[in-house]
């Protein structure tokens, strides 16, 4: 039986291009992090396999970014997550997007004077919120605090806090207790 406390011995990210990163941190070497510059992460974070992110970002202390995160919308969109944040495997965070009603063409590829009109904005992800498999998110969403959106759900406006998310669109159907959760961030000084 293979010994569970070993430390990873796979390739890791150069977090020296990174604005600020904390201690404690794995970022796989297979990850795409198109914008360095504009990305800071907090302590004790794990960020896996194949996440890929064109935004700036602020990743807090105690999150996990799940294999194959797709996080969208360029340097003038932002990616906000709160400490105590899991994001799981497949998800989908778009921060910025086209219009896609016919103003111009929607690819970055071709001349701003050209281009569809782009929403640029803001996902942030509260303190101890949670984000199931394969779940979409749109520009301009808050995932309140402590709050929860179930696998393969779509969210396209702000979520209350700690209220448990499903569907499509995503559609609250559930309170979940906080006291416990608050506690244990107490006692690890937040």
């Amino acid at each position: 039986m293979a010994d569970q406390n070993l430390p990873l011995k796979s390739a890791q990210y150069d977090t020296s291009l990174l604005k600020s990163c904390g201690e404690d941190v794995f970022i796989s070497g297979n990850v795409e992090i198109r914008r360095p510059h504009l990305v800071t992460v907090g302590s004790h974070v794990a960020i896996d396999s194949g996440v890929y992110l064109t935004t700036a970002a602020q990743i807090g202390d105690y999150t996990h970014l799940s294999p194959y995160l797709t996080i969208i919308g360029g340097a003038q969109s932002t990616l906000i997550v709160e400490d105590f944040v899991t994001i799981a495997s497949g998800s989908r965070l778009i921060c910025g997007s086209d219009r896609f009603m016919g103003d111009g063409f929607t690819s970055v590829t071709v001349p701003d004077e050209y281009r569809d009109t782009v929403d640029y904005g803001v996902i942030r992800c509260g303190r101890f919120s949670g984000i199931g498999t394969s779940v979409v998110i749109m520009p301009n969403v808050t995932i309140g605090e402590g709050s929860v959106i179930g696998a393969c759900s779509l969210v396209t406006k702000d979520t209350e806090p700690w209220t448990v998310y499903v569907g499509v669109p995503a559609r609250p159907i559930k309170m979940r207790p906080r006291e416990k959760m608050l506690g244990y961030a107490k006692k690890l000084g937040y």
